[in-house]
């Protein structure tokens, strides 16, 4: 199963997916070479920041493994009700990445050959368009005299 890496520097994020099972193992913190990656990301280093698993569940710091941890949780990471004494068992994965894990994190802490804006505008030539011309139905124009005698006409009736 392809991961889809999300990587982001100064409010843009470049999106790869890789089949590379090289970063299977690694943690959330952690940095990892971005020829691992792709061979877009020459000289690049990247910091793991987040995972989600294939079912949208996020993995967090600090829980161990890449399995799943049902934690009783009060409002911070994780939970965003405030409502005063209010605790819910949430399921959580932990930080390590595993098979199981689709979407990853990361942020550029170094910079390889090529600059990150380059790598987000591929060169990509569009050919010419061609107008087409649609031709429609043109009225068929009276001379002004016409049109006056023709009112002229209707209102006499």
């Amino acid at each position: 199963m392809p991961f889809k890496i999300n990587i982001s520097h100064k409010g843009k994020t470049l999106k790869i997916e890789t089949e590379s099972e090289v970063i299977v193992g690694k943690k959330i913190g952690e940095t990892i070479k971005g020829e691992d990656i792709s061979n877009q990301l020459d000289g690049y280093e990247l910091e793991i920041t987040g995972t989600s698993d294939i079912s949208g569940i996020p993995g967090f710091k600090g829980l161990e493994g890449s399995a799943y941890h049902r934690r009783l949780l009060t409002y911070g990471p994780g939970m965003k009700n405030k409502k005063k004494g209010i605790r819910l068992r949430k399921t959580q994965r932990g930080e390590e990445i595993s098979l199981k894990t689709s979407q990853i994190n990361t942020k550029i802490i170094k910079q390889g050959n090529k600059k990150f804006d380059d790598l987000l505008a591929p060169k990509t030539e569009e050919a010419p368009k061609k107008e087409i011309k649609q031709e429609t139905p043109q009225k068929e124009e009276k001379p002004i005299e016409e049109e006056k005698e023709e009112v002229k006409k209707k209102k006499e009736e």
